[in-house]
């Protein structure tokens, strides 16, 4: 089930600093590990107060980032976001410990989480998750065999080894 998160209202319950300069983009890391750890996608995150020239939409890995600016806000942003999907929304869950936003969710039959809550599930990913790139396959021993030959000097062919120099 995709998500729908207030940025600014995450990054505190996410152990990160506000009042930091990079503390967007460490929580769009944060995020894009627990989405491929967790597998899951449709991450898009909302932030308040975009600063001049910076786009107001951008993929960072799996995670869509949407920079709001003024006179908007990132709640009323997400709000216009449900408003688009219609009946659609149903299928999203809303980040979110904002009161207003949590109620405007409910009413066009989103999911809510609580800040907290989804903080709390992407901390223990990103606790138990294998940090480690997983392989795109796994090599047989056949296959690891021959790479050994290979790179000591051996034709497993010929059973003949060779030097290199």
């Amino acid at each position: 089930m995709p998500y729908l998160i207030d940025g600014h209202n995450l990054i505190p319950k996410m152990g990160l600093d506000l009042a930091s300069f990079d503390d967007e983009t460490l929580l769009l890391a944060r995020l894009n590990e627990f989405s491929r750890l967790s597998r899951r996608g449709g991450l898009e995150v909302y932030f308040d107060n975009a600063q001049p020239g910076t786009p107001e939409t951008r993929k960072t890995g799996a995670v869509i980032a949407h920079y709001v600016r003024k006179p908007l806000i990132a709640d009323e942003a997400i709000r216009l976001r449900l408003k688009r999907l219609g009946r659609s929304a149903k299928n999203w869950q809303v980040v979110s410990s904002d009161h207003r936003v949590q109620n405007e969710a409910r009413s066009v039959g989103a999911k809510v989480l609580s800040s907290e809550e989804f903080a709390a599930t992407v901390q223990e990913t990103l606790r138990t998750g294998d940090s480690s790139p997983s392989p795109a396959a796994k090599m047989s021993q056949s296959e690891l065999e021959e790479w050994l030959h290979l790179f000591s000097g051996h034709h497993p062919q010929s059973g003949e080894g060779t030097k290199t120099r």
